[in-house]
């Protein structure tokens, strides 16, 4: 295994290929967060600013490597990658589209405390999504936004998205946000008034409701096209915790809208949640992601036990190597995935709800105040903590953040097991990058080239984490599925694994994909080595996976993981 020159570039501006905006974009950049811009001294930063860059500094991504791009940069002709448009630079935005407030009726922080203690922990995007209810539609979606743009004010390095956590009707639940603007709240208090399972008693697996979530993402993209917001995307959140989102739901979702402009675009490949399966009496032992269920009325009959449960921290759409998500790849068709907090009440916190208040008339709690003691019963940590969503955004801006997610340049990891990824897929002088594809004459020979920036320094919870060994996934491209219910890719398989034998710096993988003459598409995956099992379809799929996890005893710090979204090769 070649390893790199210590370029350590994950967060630095990348070149990338060409892709499309949504209509109605306007893609007025705001200037680089301070943290990142070299030219504002040390001592002009707030200490939240302080800490992003010592963080960056540490990881080696600041100063040269932003401005002189990636070190793979030259390895194909711009032109000939981007199909003649000039070349374009990513900014790796770290983030976290599932938070929640004293506007949820099982919150208790304000909007500030949450975005404060995200740009602490590194988060450059945020989307505060209180859960849709009654109280939220007939209130709290109105009350929050002043708060949210107060924050939005107060942390301008950070993008403070206002969305929700849609009840999706007969299924989980999911975040549904909108570009910021002056019909953000007019359009997800209608949304929600309209097409939440819990206002419209519409939560169990009939027809009936699985059409009204069709038809809720159909009114998303009608306010897109339009212009009532800029843009508006959906992710589904925890989807295996309760086997209610059937493998026939997620496609429906998938394909609700135009392709050229999917709103629902992935799921949550790691929930929130990871500090409950914290042993007592340090946690609140029960099962990491509080991924305790069973099968119910509603579940699809098709999932086995074991998905109700985390592997390796990972939903088991996610986690399954030949599972879920890659079935979903294999259509050909985009399906990404994220990581994120779900943060409620934050594992070791002081602080507790405020005395009075009424939650049903105020659409929310009082303020928190100090509760002089260290709740070690909560699962939760803050955004920035523990996982992180990293988007490829070709700018500073709410829109290249929506951009990026709906295009795919998305990667996730746990506990920053590593501080940044670069992943290319090239042939014949063109190459794409995570959630792109590499179109190229049949019979090309392709190379997969990643370099990976180890962990810079101390994670949150006091120590280095160390990446043990990066699996390259693949699997065919076979097309359509004819049954809906589909969950599985019989062609996926780990192809290889890298052990990893440094402990700083940049590791470059390369592996050949040979001439490749049939459409397939790769994606990685990281571990700490900790904790591993035999995957669900066996050794010769997956030697090596994660583990299930154990309910009541799961410390996540031992137990880490990355995964990145794949990348197509397609052959003509």
């Amino acid at each position: 295994m070649g390893h790199g020159h210590g370029h350590a570039h994950g967060h630095a501006h990348h070149h990338g290929h060409g892709h499309h905006h949504g209509p109605g974009h306007d893609h007025g950049t705001a200037p680089l967060p301070a943290a990142f811009d070299t030219s504002v001294p040390d001592e002009a930063l707030t200490p939240e600013q302080r800490s992003r860059r010592s963080l960056l500094r540490r990881a080696g991504l600041l100063g040269a490597g932003l401005a002189a791009g990636s070190v793979l940069g030259q390895a194909a002709p711009a032109a000939a990658a981007t199909g003649g448009r000039r070349d374009k630079g990513f900014l790796w935005l770290a983030g976290d589209h599932h938070i929640h407030t004293q506007y949820s009726s099982d919150g208790k922080y304000r909007v500030v405390d949450q975005v404060r203690q995200g740009a602490r922990h590194g988060m450059d995007w945020l989307v505060i999504t209180d859960h849709g209810s009654a109280t939220h539609a007939k209130i709290g979606v109105e009350k929050v936004n002043p708060d949210i743009r107060e924050a939005r004010s107060a942390y301008q390095d950070t993008l403070v998205f206002q969305g929700l956590e849609w009840n999706i009707p007969a299924a989980e639940h999911g975040t549904v946000f909108v570009h910021p603007g002056r019909n953000e709240v007019a359009v997800l208090k209608q949304f929600e008034t309209d097409y939440d399972g819990s206002i419209k008693g519409a939560t169990d697996s009939t027809p009936a409701n699985e059409a009204l979530a069709v038809a809720g993402l159909a009114f998303l993209h009608e306010q897109v096209r339009r212009r009532k917001v800029k843009d508006a995307l959906m992710l589904a959140n925890h989807p295996a915790r309760r086997g209610v989102d059937s493998p026939h739901e997620i496609r429906a979702w998938r394909d609700a809208t135009p392709a050229s402009h999917r709103i629902a675009v992935g799921f949550e490949g790691a929930p929130g949640h990871q500090a409950a399966g914290l042993p007592a009496p340090l946690g609140m032992a029960r099962a990491r992601g509080i991924y305790d269920n069973n099968p119910g009325p509603n579940s699809f009959p098709g999932y086995p036990l074991e998905s109700y449960r985390t592997w390796g921290g990972f939903d088991w759409m996610t986690a399954t190597v030949g599972g879920l998500w890659d079935s979903l790849l294999a259509e050909g068709k985009p399906w990404w995935i994220t990581a994120n907090s779900d943060s409620h009440q934050v594992y070791a916190d002081t602080a507790v709800r405020g005395p009075g208040g009424d939650f049903q008339t105020d659409g929310r709690y009082p303020d928190p105040v100090y509760g002089g003691k260290v709740d070690l019963t909560q699962g939760d940590y803050w955004p920035g903590q523990y996982s992180r969503t990293h988007v490829g955004a070709d700018g500073f801006s709410y829109a290249a953040v929506m951009d990026g997610i709906r295009a795919g340049r998305v990667w996730v990891d746990h506990g920053q097991l590593v501080s940044g990824l670069d992943v290319r897929v090239a042939g014949a002088g063109r190459w794409a990058t995570l959630g792109g594809a590499l179109h190229v004459k049949k019979g090309t020979r392709v190379t997969l080239t990643a370099d990976v920036a180890l962990a810079g320094g101390p994670n949150w919870a006091g120590f280095v984490p160390r990446l043990a060994r990066v699996d390259v996934i693949q699997g065919d491209v076979t097309g359509e599925v004819r049954d809906k219910d589909t969950f599985t890719a019989p062609t996926a398989r780990v192809v290889t694994s890298y052990e990893v034998d440094k402990t700083a710096g940049t590791v470059r993988l390369t592996y050949d994909l040979g001439r490749v003459e049939r459409p397939v598409y790769v994606r990685l995956r990281g571990t700490d080595g900790n904790r591993g099992a035999v995957g669900a379809m066996g050794a010769a799929v997956d030697p090596a996976g994660p583990a299930l996890d154990v309910v009541g005893d799961a410390d996540p710090w031992r137990d880490l993981w990355f995964y990145t979204n794949p990348v197509w090769v397609l052959p003509a």
